[in-house]
């Protein structure tokens, strides 16, 4: 039979044999917004409104079919598939499941007015929209060429986003066009496209098929090295950066290095007036190690700050030394105009 395109989520192979084996996801996928809200308490006649709006992103992003939730579209398209069965070119994919929208003020008004039916009237507090995280910046840029030193494996597939073309070993280079998108994926509430262009779409499989908004003239596959040329001396993977992520309060920030199976035992934080350094190594075998001296936005009060090694992360909370808000992370990062905080309404 000629060969056909599987149509199973995390699959897309093309098959000839109809009983091979494919592995799949039969769920739809699942993508929820970050922690954002706003919380009314009634407390002895008084009506107290608190909002907040924090980048942080919990890691709901993931299948319905199996347990594993994750924070980045990355991390998202590497999930393994769950499912074992048979190709198919007819199996529609589920649709896409997404948090429900938040109640609207209209509907949260009647529920206060509800509660306070039998008390004394409420000072009336205007319902603001809590901030939303900034738009999450752009990849760092990559390499325009491969290695000409490094062999390129048979079937490797371009690195670049929504290209998919697959390198078949002897064949000629010249001529090659390849079409991608150098931005990021941006999920919002019924709204889904990149960063580096203005198409937006409602629906995830809509999504998967934006085209590319960028041409180049020739693939990349294996860039200037795979991770095994950045070993270090002792046989670790070295690694340049690791995403990062903070929300902050009126006195601290807290920020979060994500990286997998740090060791306790011999990770280092240093903290420093506006500068943390760091010194990161995993249980992995081999190891992953992240090494960086980190300049912050703000200063910093080091013997009130500390950190605490988690599962997926190193999280960190640092005093500030002077209450002011912090757009960004970073001392060597654009600011986004927005602030994001979390921090104690005042009463009215």
């Amino acid at each position: 039979m000629p060969a056909q395109k599987c149509v199973h989520q995390g699959c897309g192979k093309d098959f000839t044999d109809p009983n091979e084996k494919c592995e799949y996801h039969p769920g739809p996928p699942i993508f929820h917004e970050g922690q954002k809200g706003r919380q009314i308490t009634v407390h002895l006649g008084h009506l107290e409104e608190r909002q907040w709006a924090n980048n942080r992103r919990s890691p709901h992003t993931g299948w319905k079919c199996c347990k594993p939730r994750v924070l980045t579209f990355d991390e998202f398209m590497n999930i393994t598939p769950c499912t074992t069965g048979t190709h198919s070119t007819t199996d529609k994919p589920p649709q896409l499941e997404e948090s429900k929208p938040a109640e609207d003020d209209a509907s949260l008004a009647k529920k206060i007015a509800a509660l306070t039916a039998d008390g004394p009237t409420p000072a009336r507090v205007p319902l603001q929209p809590a901030q939303h995280a900034p738009t999450p910046p752009p990849p760092p840029p990559e390499t325009d060429d491969d290695d000409p030193a490094l062999e390129i494996p048979d079937g490797k597939e371009c690195r670049r986003r929504t290209c998919g073309h697959k390198y078949k070993k002897g064949a000629a280079r010249e001529g090659e066009q390849c079409v991608h998108h150098p931005g990021v994926p941006i999920f919002h509430e019924g709204s889904k496209g990149y960063s580096c262009c203005k198409r937006r779409v409602l629906e995830f499989d809509q999504f998967m098929k934006i085209e590319g908004c960028k041409t180049k003239d020739r693939h990349l596959f294996v860039g200037r090295g795979d991770k095994q040329e950045k070993a270090g001396s002792s046989g670790e993977e070295i690694l340049d950066t690791v995403r990062h992520d903070f929300y902050q309060t009126p006195t601290s920030v807290i920020a979060s290095f994500f990286l997998k199976k740090i060791n306790k035992d011999s990770a280092k934080v240093v903290f420093q007036a506006k500068q943390l350094t760091l010194d990161l190594t995993t249980t992995d075998s081999p190891p992953k190690r992240y090494s960086a001296e980190v300049p912050l936005y703000g200063a910093i009060d080091g013997e009130k700050s500390s950190y605490k090694v988690l599962g997926t992360k190193l999280e960190l909370s640092l005093a500030k030394a002077d209450g002011a808000s912090w757009p960004v992370l970073r001392g060597d990062e654009a600011t986004t105009g927005e602030i994001l905080q979390i921090g104690r309404a005042g009463r009215a």
